[in-house]
């Protein structure tokens, strides 16, 4: 058997008990953290308010419940042209690529290479020790005695000038034998998840905030409405005065009162216009469109939408799996997890095949020449022998990474269902209290139509009617106000249950 032949054959065992040998991946394997599920949702069975939360199948697209269709239809504009989600879809984007950069440590690589150079040796260097002489005569080694097998370039003035002709392959692949790419590749992809995952917790704040600041333009626009009608009734007690005086019954104090009174109400008017436009152009920031750019679309008053007669939660066991701040905190505890992986490795043999190919001539007229071909094949390892604590401290520092992480995680959970349990609280007690709201603003119009009747008779003083028209302008705003209210509240709610991105974006292929 010839020498080359065993060589070929051993270097083909190693590469085969190297390969049986990747199967061992050092490090732990990351196991999803069991959480317990608190009775948070029990609160639904004793809420007394009219609308409801029941643990029914949860609806992802939640704004719907306020059956308002100019509201559904900025909604659907957000997921394309918010551009914080858009700068998260880019974040997501590079998460990907590096998800990429990772894997390619898995595999070998191969470079291709060709140059030309122009070449001359200086006899009084290197060359002099190969017995090369300036003048070409009989070449002496250094030491004065044969030269070292190497044949001296003549000429008159030293070694000439060549050229040198060379093009070829070089290959290299580290067998990933610890797992150490593996683990790579691992952590990338859990770093991956989690930038999809706050892609998504961006959506859903997006989809809130918007929801939230249509609530609030309703309800401005509302007490806008409100403040006008009042003013109308202050302007209709001004005349009254101002008739009784001219009848002789009454004094200007109750014309000033009244005039002072419509004065009072007409100055809230623009503070709740310059509020409007102001949350419109808060609206068209998150839809990316320039100031003034929806007043056509929201500029018309529209009440506050009411609220459904049940809204379905969902149920305990899902919010873990559709929180997207859970999902994200679990995914970089996988990734921390993975990197514990990574540094173990790094205290085992690094063990690499090596490989060049090649055609290397003095004459380009002979370079493909088979005569002009070279190779170099073979393994290399590398063992870490002393790195000053290096590799240890890396190893502690991912492991305190990696608990860290797990602290955080738990920390998102609890904070989760702390959420639910408040969100579910106050949405029951602010509709009860906009229920007694709503009984005083009745209460208070029956008083004000009595005192101006008791007025007109002469039977009471202005200063009542007055006080009770503060006290109507005051019930019925604070109504309204409760009514925006409980619709934020069931928007908080629809929010730490973690819907609104579901429909809109798919994990593999929502990102072109």
């Amino acid at each position: 058997m010839k020498a080359s032949e065993f060589s070929l054959r051993e270097l083909a065992l190693f590469i085969l008990a190297c390969l049986v040998m990747a199967g061992c991946t050092v490090g732990p394997n990351f196991e999803p953290p069991q959480t317990t599920t608190p009775d948070v949702f029990n609160r639904t069975q004793s809420a007394q308010a009219p609308s409801k939360a029941v643990e029914s199948e949860f609806s992802q697209e939640w704004w719907k419940l306020f059956n308002d269709p100019v509201l559904d239809s900025l909604e659907q504009q957000l997921a394309d042209a918010n551009l914080d989600v858009a700068a998260a879809s880019a974040r997501l984007r590079q998460s990907r690529a590096e998800q990429r950069i990772a894997g390619a440590e898995e595999y070998p690589t191969l470079d291709g290479a060709a140059s030309y150079d122009r070449e001359r040796g200086s006899p009084n260097g290197i060359l002099s020790l190969l017995g090369t002489t300036p003048t070409g005569s009989q070449a002496q080694s250094a030491s004065g005695g044969t030269p070292l097998g190497v044949a001296p370039l003549p000429g008159a003035k030293g070694s000439p000038a060549y050229n040198l002709y060379q093009f070829g392959f070089d290959s290299s692949w580290e067998l990933d034998i610890w797992g150490r790419a593996r683990r790579g590749v691992e952590a990338a992809t859990a770093l991956s998840d989690a930038s999809y995952e706050d892609r998504n917790a961006i959506l859903l704040s997006a989809r809130a905030e918007l929801a939230r600041d249509y609530i609030q333009l309703r309800d401005t626009q509302a007490l806008l409405q409100i403040a006008k009608q009042n003013l109308e009734i202050a302007h209709d007690a001004t005349r009254l005065t101002q008739t009784r005086v001219h009848e002789g019954v009454t004094t200007d104090l109750d014309v000033a009162n009244a005039m002072a009174q419509a004065e009072s109400i007409e100055s809230l008017i623009p503070t709740l216009e310059s509020r409007c436009e102001t949350t419109i152009n808060a609206i068209g920031v998150l839809l990316a469109k320039e100031p003034g750019a929806l007043q056509q679309t929201l500029g018309e008053s529209h009440d506050v939408p009411a609220l459904p007669e049940q809204v379905p939660i969902g149920f305990p066991s899902e919010l873990v799996q559709r929180r997207p701040d859970i999902r994200k905190a679990e995914a970089q505890l996988h990734a921390a997890t993975a990197t514990i992986g990574m540094a173990k490795a790094d205290f085992y043999p690094r063990i690499s095949l090596n490989g060049s190919a090649g055609f290397q001539s003095l004459q380009l007229s002979n370079l493909a020449d088979w005569a002009s071909g070279q190779f170099v094949v073979g393994p290399s390892i590398t063992l870490p022998i002393f790195e000053g604590g290096r590799l240890k401290g890396t190893l502690h520092l991912r492991a305190a990474q990696q608990q860290e992480a797990a602290i955080v995680y738990k920390r998102t959970v609890l904070e989760a269902w702390r959420e639910v349990d408040d969100a579910l609280v106050v949405y029951d007690a602010e509709q009860r209290r906009r229920d007694r709201l709503t009984a005083v603003v009745s209460l208070n119009q029956r008083a004000l139509s009595i005192a101006q009747q008791r007025y007109k008779a002469g039977a009471v003083d202005f200063l009542d009617v007055l006080n009770v028209q503060k006290q109507l302008l005051d019930a019925e705003s604070k109504l309204e106000q409760s009514r925006a209210d409980a619709d934020a509240n069931l928007i908080t709610l629809c929010k730490v249950l973690g819907g609104g991105w579901e429909s809109t974006y798919a994990k593999q292929d929502g990102i072109h």
